[in-house]
Parts: C-alpha cells; structure tokens; sequence
C-alpha cells in the first residue's frame, strides 16, 4: 500500500503516518518542513501546497493507492481543488479530513450524515461565508464545506470524507483538555459548566487516525461523522482529570444561565461547553459500522497528561492561547453565586 499524507508531522498527521507504517505500507509525506520533523521511515517531500508548481513536482512522485488530507483545515476551498485537481490521476481515492461544522443545524440540531450541509463553491477564496451572530453557522464551516465541494468534484466516488467534531488526546495543539488538566493538577474550587450528567464526545487522535487509514485501504466512499458513540458525561470527565492530575480540586457546576450571565465565552473559556442542544448530539453509527473504534474518554485523559508530563511539547497555534477562563475571573464568579448548583 502506498500512502501520500498531506500534513503528517503533528497531531493528527502524525498519528496517520505512525500508524501507516506500523501496518507496513509505503508512506510518504507532504509539507513545508516547518512545524515538526518528518517521522523517521517516511518519504518527505517538502513543498507548499498552495503552489502549483510544488503540487506538480509532488505529482511526479506518484502514484498512490490513497491520499489522507490532513492539512486543508485552515485553507479556502481553491487551495484543497488545486492539490484535488494535481494529484487526480497520481491517486486512486481521497480521504479528506473535514468537520461536523459543515453541517447548516450544526450546532443547534442532532445531526446525521444526511443532514443538510452548508453551500460553498469549491473555488472560492478565503472570504467567502460567514459567521452567525449566535456563533452558528461558521465561516469556517463554510470553508470547509466547500473543501468537501472541491473534493467530491474531481474525485467522486473515489472520496470519503471524515467529519470529526471535537479531536483529543496525546499532541493536540488547540489547548483543550490540556487546559482542563491544568486547572485541575492547580486544585482548588474549579467553576464547571452544570449539568454535570451533560455527555460529551470528543474522540481520540489515535482512533481518529486508525479509522482513516481503514478507509484508505477501503473501496467505499460517502461520508462518516466521527464522534465518541458513547462518550462521557461532563462530571465524569472533570473526576478524570483530577484523578490522573491528583489534583485537589472540587468542581462547582454552576447553572448555564450564571455563566452566561458573567459572559462566560462558550466553547473556549471553558473548553468543550456550549449550551447548544445539537453541540454533542452527533450520530456516529454509520462509521462504527464501517470499523470506528473509540476507546474510553478516561483512557484519553490519561495518555495526554502522561505525554504532557514527559516534556510533551505541542506544535505552537494562536488557537491553544483562547482556551481557559482567567484565574481571577473565575474566581469572581465562585464567590458570585456559582454555588447555585443544578
């Protein structure tokens, strides 16, 4: 099997090519050379993959069984249709990782694979789309939407498409659990967003990455949302970050009405809370079906401290500095009344 990575250096990319190479295939890699290191036992190939002429000289490297697109997510939809348009005939199928964000109900209804998506050209620039005044939908959402467009126009039915919501575990750069198990290994009174019995489903790099490489190896196409089937509920996640932190912390769930009040900013300053209904109400049932296997939560809480205790040093993303609440204005908000728990 040959495999060309598009990334492959940090995070998710990098649990791609891990494990290509554990099942003994042919991988080679395509990225600027900037970020991180290539894996040892890879072919690298540096280049930028918004320049035609770095696409053409990566063509020439070809062919491949499969592409794994792990690079697009900060890229406009003419990006993603150039590298589409220059590896066509040098790949015989496309696994792009995309996001529930281009879902039109996303976050606000439970969602499917045939949910409606959200409309992008597959050529348009950085500009185009959105985002809502209540945070949904996204530009992002519409940028990646339009990746699919590009994706699904020059290889149809030879393209699966990934939808992940929320990716954690061992190198993630955003900064969420990180941050949680930070304010946990800290102690002390911990504001946490009530319901606790609220589940989640954030899902594993490493099942993540396991699941793609299935579907390059695979013959079918379509799309698969990708999220934790069972996940965890809030106050189980919260105990498993001070159980593997030994912290001595004691969460206060606070009311979704107090946060809001205190204009607690969803999504980032508490990471992984947004009082959408549809935020966790993602149905992975078809790609479990398909092989996607997710270990527990709690498994993944203690593999990324571990890896953050051994030195784990993330990639450096303006993202990782938007999550987490200040100290100071937690603070105020624990002795404002957060002890009006649900």
């Amino acid at each position: 099997m040959r495999l060309l990575v598009l990334g492959g250096t940090w995070f998710l990319g990098r649990e791609v090519v891990r494990g290509g190479l554990r099942r003994g295939w042919d991988v080679t890699t395509f990225n600027r050379g900037q970020s991180a290191p290539d894996a040892p036992g890879t072919i690298p190939i540096h280049g930028d993959r918004t320049s035609s002429d770095d696409l053409s000289r990566l063509a020439r490297s070809g062919p491949w069984d499969a592409v794994i697109d792990t690079s697009s997510s900060d890229l406009p939809p003419r990006d993603v249709l150039l590298a589409t348009q220059a590896l066509h005939d040098q790949a015989a199928r496309w696994v792009h990782i995309s996001t529930v964000s281009v879902y039109e109900g996303w976050p606000h209804d439970p969602l499917t694979e045939d949910s409606p998506r959200l409309k992008c050209p597959p050529d348009a620039d950085e500009t185009y789309g959105y985002t809502g005044a209540d945070g949904s939908p996204t530009e992002y959402g519409f940028q990646k939407a339009g990746g699919e467009r590009a994706v699904s126009d020059v290889f149809n039915s030879r393209a699966v498409f990934l939808r992940p919501g929320v990716i954690l575990g061992p190198g993630e750069y955003v900064g969420r659990l990180p941050w949680w198990l930070s304010r946990a290994y800290r102690g002390g009174r911990i504001l946490a967003p009530a319901p606790a019995e609220r589940r989640i489903q954030p899902v594993d790099v490493r099942d993540v990455a396991h699941f793609a490489l299935d579907q390059a190896a695979d013959s079918t196409s379509g799309a698969y949302n990708v999220a934790h089937p069972e996940g965890i509920t809030f106050e189980d996640f919260v105990t498993a970050c001070l159980e593997v932190t030994e912290g001595a912390g004691r969460p206060v769930w606070t009311p979704e009405s107090h946060l809001v009040e205190h204009k607690v900013r969803q999504w980032t300053e508490l990471p992984l809370w947004r009082t959408h209904a549809g935020v966790w109400a993602v149905d992975s049932a078809k790609a479990v079906a398909a092989g996607l296997r997710c270990r527990p939560v709690r498994e993944t809480i203690a593999d990324t401290w571990a890896w953050l205790r051994s030195d784990g040093r993330p990639i450096a993303h303006p993202r990782w500095a938007k999550h987490g609440i200040d100290p100071e204005k937690e603070a105020k908000i624990l002795t404002s009344g957060a002890d009006r728990t649900q």
